[in-house]
């Protein structure tokens, strides 16, 4: 499973709002939406995020194995 939990706390540190990430990298309000409930976004949305936080994509999301 992935768990967007890692980009919610690289914008708290980086005082970092979702309207920051529409106004500043043009991430759409569905895909912001997306990400808010969990689902599935593009890896150019990722790389937008990567770029507008300057972080890594560990930072982004986590992979946790269904089984756990």
């Amino acid at each position: 499973m992935i768990s967007y939990a890692p980009l919610w706390e690289t914008m708290r540190k980086r005082g970092a709002t979702t309207y920051t990430l529409q106004v500043k990298g043009g991430i759409s309000s569905s895909s912001i939406r997306r990400l808010k409930d969990g689902d599935s976004v593009s890896t150019n949305t990722l790389d937008a995020l990567c770029q507008i936080l300057n972080c890594d994509i560990t930072d982004i999301i986590q992979y946790t194995p269904d089984n756990e």
